[in-house]
């Protein structure tokens, strides 16, 4: 994420989560602005965070938009807008912004998935009819979200997430829990998908964490009432 240091991540950076690295590459493109602007547009977008995290999704794109008038070329970065503009119903400019990160962050699983999760809900069809135009990404370093991108494509079940997602691994148990329950809530089963979103938002991880993933989940528990 934006607060984590380049040092920090230089050292951490193999057991961090991908957003935590991404993070660093929107602080780069920030830093080339101006001073007062890039000063304006961290804050921007660590207000934006916090505004969501808060369950002030409305709130938090308001915000993220000022960094991109702010900083045009910082827009491919903002992963955490088109998470907002997702759970603010915003779905083609969901895709829209999902689209431009993965341009610039061609090895992205989560941001295809997001665009997939985005187009099946303004495609007639749902998500197996959106798959036709499902972005191409790169190999995830991480087996478990490897498993993800298959179970999204329609190339495989939800064996391997299952796997997973009953497993000793705190990480894996969360990222798997997570994106069962956006699989489950994509295709329609609000049940499953309350099931594995409550599983996330009750797990060690999100709990310890502090990933902006943990804070969705439970944005996403509290917008659906669950």
């Amino acid at each position: 994420m934006l607060h984590v240091l380049p040092l920090a991540i230089s050292l951490l950076g193999a057991s961090l989560p991908r957003r935590a690295i991404l993070g660093s590459t929107l602080s780069l493109a920030i830093a080339q602005a101006p001073e007062s602007a890039a000063a304006t547009s961290r804050s921007s977008v660590r207000d934006g965070m916090t505004a969501f995290t808060a369950g002030r999704v409305e709130e938090s794109i308001e915000m993220f938009d000022q960094v991109i008038a702010d900083k045009p070329a910082a827009k491919p970065y903002l992963w955490q807008r088109g998470l907002s503009l997702y759970y603010a119903d915003r779905f083609v400019d969901g895709a829209d912004q999902f689209k431009t990160d993965v341009a610039v962050n061609p090895n992205d699983t989560e941001e295809a998935i997001w665009h997939l999760l985005c187009l099946a809900r303004i495609t007639p069809g749902g998500i197996e009819a959106a798959r036709k135009d499902m972005l191409r990404v790169g190999r995830d370093r991480r087996p478990v979200m490897r498993a993800a991108l298959e179970l999204f494509e329609g190339t495989t079940d939800e064996a391997r997430l299952l796997d997973y997602s009953n497993g000793s691994d705190p990480g894996e148990l969360f990222y798997a829990s997570l994106y069962l329950g956006l699989y489950a809530e994509a295709n329609g089963d609000a049940g499953s998908a309350r099931k594995f979103l409550k599983r996330a938002v009750d797990s060690r991880y999100a709990r310890a964490s502090g990933d902006y993933m943990a804070d969705l989940a439970r944005v996403h528990v509290q917008r659906r009432g669950w």
